[in-house]
């Protein structure tokens, strides 16, 4: 353990060297749904990498104290919050973002939610309502984003659309999901083929079982409310709600979930000099489930 400690503590040094304020220092991060969860750990992270951070979440008291907590641990970032269903939201999104700190560098398209139901009994609400805000919320994000990203300037500049494994193998429950899903894929390689001649890198990010109000028991409570309906989230456990024998973990050769800080390690990466040529490109975080 000493020795794997020492090797990590070097490379740690390595890169602190390299990169004193940070590897994303002085650039600007706009991290959808960052008031909690995944969004909250991915802006603690990017600005912990010396980004200055735009906090969006449609609790603006969540939102406001993400930022707050940034600042004080000496980071910096504001919090503009909104709902990225709203039409008007996305350009308000980027020109308070260009407002407060000049350009947009990156972008994590992380806001979203589940909205379950077996094929034969999905509503057109709950389908619409799916591909609205995982494939036409980062649509317009994006394209309000685009004056400030497709120029030659030599920015480091990536897009992150968050994906799920759901997206890539379907799920049962979840055809809206993971239809939506599967569609920020294409959106994602559309982007890096038309934008990459401006620099622009864009990826997908697609998470297996991190620990969040989506993979929690439904029992607990969780929910979300959209035009005044309120939407359960989390994963049903079954009547009775008696413990399983079933070791959860078995088909996850790391043998665990994976927390919001895995989840954001791999987010920012991409956005790093490190992920220069990586684009087009979906990285799956699932502890090597699936494989």
């Amino acid at each position: 353990m000493s020795i794997a400690t020492d090797r990590l503590n070097a490379i740690k040094g390595h890169l602190s060297g390299n990169h004193p304020k940070g590897l994303l220092a002085g650039e600007v991060a706009i991290i959808t749904g960052s008031g909690q969860g995944i969004g909250k750990s991915c802006a603690e992270l990017f600005a912990r990498e010396g980004a200055h951070v735009v906090i969006t979440d449609i609790d603006a008291g969540k939102a406001d104290q993400v930022a707050a907590d940034i600042n004080a641990a000496g980071g910096k970032a504001i919090a503009i919050a909104g709902d990225v269903l709203d039409p008007a939201f996305p350009e308000a999104l980027i020109e308070g973002t260009v407002k407060a700190f000049g350009k947009i560098n990156h972008i994590v398209n992380n806001a979203g939610f589940t909205f379950d139901g077996m094929l034969h009994k999905i509503t057109d609400k709950q389908w619409d309502l799916m591909l609205a805000v995982h494939n036409t919320a980062p649509f317009r994000i994006v394209k309000a984003a685009s004056p400030y990203l497709r120029k030659q300037d030599g920015e480091n500049k990536c897009i992150i659309n968050i994906s799920s494994t759901s997206g890539l193998h379907g799920n049962v429950g979840q055809a809206n999901y993971a239809t939506a899903k599967a569609g920020t894929v294409g959106l994602t390689k559309t982007i890096a083929k038309e934008w990459g001649r401006f620099g622009v890198r864009c990826n997908t990010v697609a998470f297996g079982w991190i620990d969040t109000r989506l993979t929690r028991a439904k029992e607990s409570g969780a929910s979300i409310e959209v035009d005044g309906q309120k939407v359960a989230l989390g994963i049903p456990q079954g009547a009775g709600n008696k413990k399983s024998t079933v070791n959860p973990f078995a088909d996850i050769p790391l043998g665990r979930a994976g927390t919001t800080e895995d989840a954001a390690g791999g987010v920012v990466m991409l956005c790093t000099p490190f992920g220069a040529y990586i684009t087009g490109h979906t990285l799956e975080i699932t502890g090597g489930r699936g494989i």
